[in-house]
């Protein structure tokens, strides 16, 4: 597995992470004993960056993440919390809260939940438009001296965020959606991260199944599968993305890689500060995300990807309009 440094505070992790949401109900049941397996197989493999959020099952990503980490070498693993997404009993979303007084209670129940005294990534999973985004930083930063966070970073916040933040502390990674059917860190967030040496760790890089090869119009979700609302996956905006989809089998073919694979090495290919965390919840779709790692696009594949499936030829927004509300990289 090879190693990269994620921005500029020397942290250095594997060239891609591990993204557990999917383990913990987010897109429909999943099973305990894979779930475990699959974390496993990822850290044999070299992979230590493992990316969980205290809201994934409020509570129950974690706990799961302690259990298989039990036996493992806390320092061989580099743990990334998302924060401060509030739900009530029936799943549905009610917000955000990045208070500096919840920074810190929602940090006391993830180090209590993970079983560790440290984490080495903690950011606040959206920004809260009732709170600076200053006092929230900078909360984390009194963690930080304190030994309780080793790094901090954003999630899905847009240049004039990431600016103020990194003003207050440094920021090592800024996680967001990135693919090859959302590409709008392109114009202005990748460059500003760029020049203030913040690093990008992608999620969503199949676009949540769009672009792995196996979707299909006759596909049922489950109720608790949030994608069952979201914009890109129903009706004439599902037959537009999946048509997209279809003209990477010719590419895919002719490298003797799957669809999934050729869109993982696309996000891989745009530069060595980008890390994409692979969505596994078993073990065949983490052995085959790992095996895109090994995929090397030339320039002319990369221009005939390019033309394939051109910036923003996605149809429908990445989320439903509540959601798409609290996502200040889209504003």
């Amino acid at each position: 597995m090879q190693k990269r440094q994620l921005g500029r505070d020397g942290l250095v992790v594997s060239a891609a992470g591990l993204g557990c949401m999917a383990m913990s109900g987010m897109y429909g049941p999943s099973d305990r004993a894979e779930s475990i397996a699959t974390i496993h197989s990822a850290l044999d493999a070299g992979v230590n960056l493992l990316d969980t959020g205290d809201f994934y099952g409020m509570g129950h990503n974690e706990l799961l993440l302690s259990e298989a980490l039990r036996e493992r070498s806390r320092s061989d693993v580099v743990l990334s919390v998302k924060f401060g997404a509030l739900r009530s009993p029936d799943g549905a979303w009610l917000g955000y809260d990045a208070r500096p007084a919840a920074v810190k209670n929602f940090l006391y129940h993830s180090l209590t939940r993970l079983n560790t005294d440290y984490i080495d990534i903690y950011r606040p999973s959206r920004l809260d438009p009732n709170v600076p985004i200053e006092e929230t930083i900078g909360a984390i930063a009194e963690m930080v001296e304190k030994g309780y966070v080793r790094h901090i970073g954003l999630s899905e916040v847009g240049v004039e965020t990431i600016r103020r933040a990194a003003a207050v502390h440094s920021i090592v990674d800024l996680q967001i959606e990135y693919s090859l059917m959302s590409r709008g860190i392109e114009a202005e967030i990748l460059p500003a991260c760029r020049e203030l040496g913040i690093g990008i760790t992608a999620y969503g890089v199949l676009s949540r199944g769009l672009l792995s090869g196996a979707w299909s119009k006759e596909r049922v979700l489950a109720g608790s599968d949030f994608r069952a609302h979201g914009p890109r996956f129903t009706g004439e905006n599902l037959d537009h993305n999946l048509s997209l989809v279809a003209t990477l089998q010719t590419i895919a073919d002719a490298k003797g890689a799957s669809i999934a694979q050729i869109a993982s090495a696309w996000v891989v290919a745009q530069g060595a500060d980008i890390i994409p965390l692979f969505g596994a919840r078993r073990l065949h779709q983490l052995h085959d995300s790992l095996a895109s790692l090994e995929i090397n696009l030339n320039a002319d594949e990369l221009g005939t990807i390019e033309r394939t499936i051109p910036k923003g030829s996605a149809a429908g927004e990445r989320y439903n309009a509540y959601l798409m509300q609290h996502l200040d990289s889209e504003r």
